[in-house]
């Protein structure tokens, strides 16, 4: 089993597509960068001296127009700090949400061409990541806080 995960599986992406589509949803992202950005050797920034958020910030500023289009929002960043239930060796770069109206929103984001073309600064960037899908509603769901 690996523990790098930067693009989903085709069966995770089959389990998300299953669920409700007209819902909003919440993307949890949980990303840890790579010390150096690697990039495929014919792309113009190979052998460029970038760190994996040099990369990032990069794929943020050429996806950030598409996930605007098609009514992503973040509503809620911050930093990762201590790890206090979970691996002691976990660390967390970059720690967000994004919220889109429902997920056909999410797979038009991720067909767009120019979206298609800004994933390989992400590739690049990347060292391991997590994105989980949540309801944000908490009326549809049961809670232990009542």
């Amino acid at each position: 089993m690996t523990d790098r995960f930067v693009d989903p599986e085709r069966a995770q992406f089959d389990a998300f597509k299953a669920l409700p589509r007209d819902t909003k949803i919440h993307m949890l992202n949980l990303v840890r960068f790579k010390a150096k950005a690697d990039y495929p050797a014919d792309h113009p920034l190979a052998g460029q001296p970038l760190t994996g958020a040099d990369a990032y910030a990069h794929y943020g500023k050429d996806s950030g127009p598409v996930f605007q289009r098609v009514g992503g929002r973040i509503v809620w960043r911050g930093t990762m700090e201590a790890m206090v239930i979970g691996p002691g060796d976990e660390h967390w770069d970059a720690v967000f949400i994004a919220e889109y109206p429902n997920s056909g929103a999410f797979m038009e984001m991720v067909t767009d061409p120019v979206y298609r073309q800004a994933v390989v600064h992400r590739q690049a960037a990347v060292e391991t990541s997590r994105l989980i899908r949540c309801d944000p509603d908490l009326s549809r769901t049961e809670t232990i806080f009542g």
